[in-house]
């Protein structure tokens, strides 16, 4: 099977639709962005789709080598057979010759062979079924799972043959989110996100007002932007960090923000502050500095931003996403409540200290 892999691309390299299935949120679409211009430059007399989730339709918007996003709807109380059932209809009359499966996950795995692509190659997902095999006949070998993840589609495509040039992003900012973001970010400002999809990935806000206090002391001029999800725990957690910080250069945006506005802020700040979110991820694919907060659980390296403008902070985690386990129980990580503000601080102020459009 390897052997015949490496030959995948050359036995598909005239295809004329390619469809890539991979039904992830933000930070898993924005780690599969630079595998889609790959494809889009392989495959250059084809129309690329891609079938995701809405957020990752959205998302998507700012690709330009994506032909077409379809959204497939993924939350429990909203997703319908029948909506589901449509979209694989509309995908069978595309005809597409090539179908690509980076996550290899059930659900996905199904979807790529309803899709009616002639051709389809998947990578191995932590589940193996008897029935694999007799839904996508190629399988990619497995990937260092301490490896980032942008880089480990990426391997996936060249264990398929496909000649890679150099990693890129290349998102594009929308002129009217970019108009919008011109009027709410200040100059110089440091973005903040509190929130994660968990609450045991989040950073005490005491700790946050503290290491807040510490840098103003070094940068009173220094404006912040906080912003969050939809989330009403999330948004209940920003009102409650602004109503005890209550300072006027603090900037809170609890209204839900669009992904391309959330892009647009990101890209006018000069360095982001927050746990390993979705958030961190467009903020890493944007170019901008980040200072992080990751435990050490399962892979988290491969989410991990890396370069010299990246400063993560990492923590043992002897939680392991036990579901009993205090942390998990409590919903909060009594490992992140050990990192102190001052450290943090430290790491954010040498960070503003280091871009050359300082002005303080």
């Amino acid at each position: 099977m390897p052997s015949e892999l490496a030959h995948f691309y050359s036995r598909t390299r005239r295809a004329r639709k390619v469809i890539v299935v991979d039904l992830g949120f933000l930070g898993d679409t924005i780690h599969l962005i630079p595998a889609l211009w790959e494809l889009k430059s392989a495959y250059p007399e084809a129309a690329l789709h891609v079938l995701t989730t809405p957020v990752g339709a959205e998302v998507l918007r700012l690709a330009a080598c994506v032909d077409r996003a379809w959204a497939v709807e993924m939350h429990r109380d909203k997703r319908t057979l029948r909506q589901q059932w449509e979209v694989i209809r509309g995908l069978r009359r595309e005809h597409f010759d090539v179908a690509f499966n980076f996550s290899g996950a059930d659900r996905t795995l199904f979807m790529t062979a309803l899709s009616g692509a002639r051709e389809a190659v998947a990578y191995p997902g932590a589940r193996r079924h008897f029935w694999n095999t007799w839904l996508i006949r190629n399988w990619a070998p497995r990937q260092d799972r301490d490896r980032i993840v942008f880089e480990q589609r990426r391997g996936m495509l060249a264990a398929c043959g496909l000649p890679l040039g150099p990693a890129r992003f290349d998102l594009h900012i929308d002129p009217v989110a970019d108009s919008w973001a011109a009027g709410v970010v200040p100059s110089f400002a440091m973005h903040l996100s509190l929130n994660a999809s968990k609450a045991t990935r989040e950073w005490p806000l005491e700790h946050h007002r503290l290491m807040l206090a510490a840098v103003w002391q070094r940068f009173p001029q220094l404006g912040v932007v906080a912003s969050t999800g939809a989330n009403e725990r999330e948004r209940h957690r920003l009102n409650t960090f602004a109503h005890t910080v209550n300072d006027s250069r603090l900037k809170v945006l609890s209204e839900i923000l669009s992904i391309p506005q959330l892009a647009a802020l990101l890209r006018r700040c000069r360095l982001h502050l927050g746990p390993d979110s979705g958030v961190l991820h467009l903020a890493f694919a944007l170019g901008l500095p980040t200072v992080s907060f990751f435990r050490e659980q399962g892979n988290y390296k491969s989410f991990m931003p890396s370069g010299p403008r990246h400063r993560v902070i990492s923590m043992p985690c002897h939680c392991v996403d036990h579901v009993d386990a205090p942390c998990e129980r409590l919903g909060q990580a009594e490992c992140f409540a050990r990192i102190e503000p001052g450290r943090v601080a430290a790491r954010v102020c040498e960070e503003l200290q280091a871009d050359p459009r300082s002005v303080f």
